[in-house]
């Protein structure tokens, strides 16, 4: 065995997955798999000069990992990103009552449940815009403490804004859901067709009805602090194929170009 091809196996032993994975991207984002056959696959199709391309949703509970799709193996990179400690004194809002915890249970339930149903009737083109004009108070992925205790990761995009200021849906859609619930307040989701949700919670004031469509900046409320929150804001959380991914990825300009 030459140097050459020690030092190759001495890097698939420590990290086999980079050599076997030829295409990779980081947890949240998604992957633009160029596609022959648009029929072989459920998922997302766009197409773009010509060609057809398949979303790929990349979760963030797999990295490190690799994900089959079409037969091709994709590498979800490992990324860091930092943690995010909120103090909540309603100790009750954190410690639930079995009442309470039975509650949010149902709701979970009820959320679940309207991600996995969706319309093919709608297509997006991707140039979504920023629903509330406000500052990023807790980014994407970040580790999440509350009142020093790890919780689940944060996996949405919170907007800090005065209460009563305008959200607007970033894209057309259609409401598929509007609730009062434990943790997100008053919440919503609108439908943008093909697995491609958005929801929003603790408002204030929902200005939509469920089964509505609605065109791309048209209000659909107004910023809140209800629910389980340390002051008002928008909790904006974006689904494709039922995996939370990167709110701020999908808002920045020529979005599709910069993922192929």
């Amino acid at each position: 065995m030459n140097k050459i091809h020690a030092i190759a196996l001495i890097v698939f032993l420590i990290n086999p997955l980079n050599i076997l994975a030829e295409l990779s991207g980081y947890p949240g984002e998604i992957y633009a798999l160029k596609v022959e056959n648009q029929e072989i696959s459920s998922n997302l199709i766009i197409k773009i000069d010509g060609d057809s391309y398949e979303l790929i949703p990349l979760p963030f509970n797999k990295q490190g990992k690799t994900i089959k799709v079409n037969d091709r193996d994709i590498l979800i990179k490992e990324k860091d990103f930092g943690e995010s400690r909120i103090t909540i004194t309603n100790t009750s809002m954190v410690n639930l009552s079995s009442e309470d915890s039975q509650r949010a249970i149902r709701e979970s339930k009820i959320i679940k449940k309207a991600i996995n149903t969706y319309s093919r009737d709608m297509k997006s083109d991707f140039n979504f815009i920023k629903p509330v004009k406000g500052i990023i108070s807790s980014q994407y992925g970040k580790r999440r403490y509350i009142n020093d205790s790890p919780r689940s990761p944060h996996l949405a995009l919170d907007i800090a804004a005065v209460s009563g200021t305008d959200i607007v849906a970033p894209e057309k859609g259609r409401v598929i859901l509007i609730g009062n619930f434990f943790y997100a307040g008053k919440y919503m989701i609108i439908d943008h067709g093909h697995g491609l949700l958005t929801s929003y919670s603790h408002l204030s004031m929902i200005n939509v009805n469920e089964n509505q469509f609605i065109e791309k900046g048209q209000k659909v409320g107004e910023v809140g602090s209800t629910g389980r929150v340390t002051g008002p804001h928008l909790h904006w959380t974006v689904y494709l194929n039922k995996i939370r991914i990167n709110p701020e990825s999908i808002i920045q300009d020529n979005f599709l170009q910069s993922i192929l």
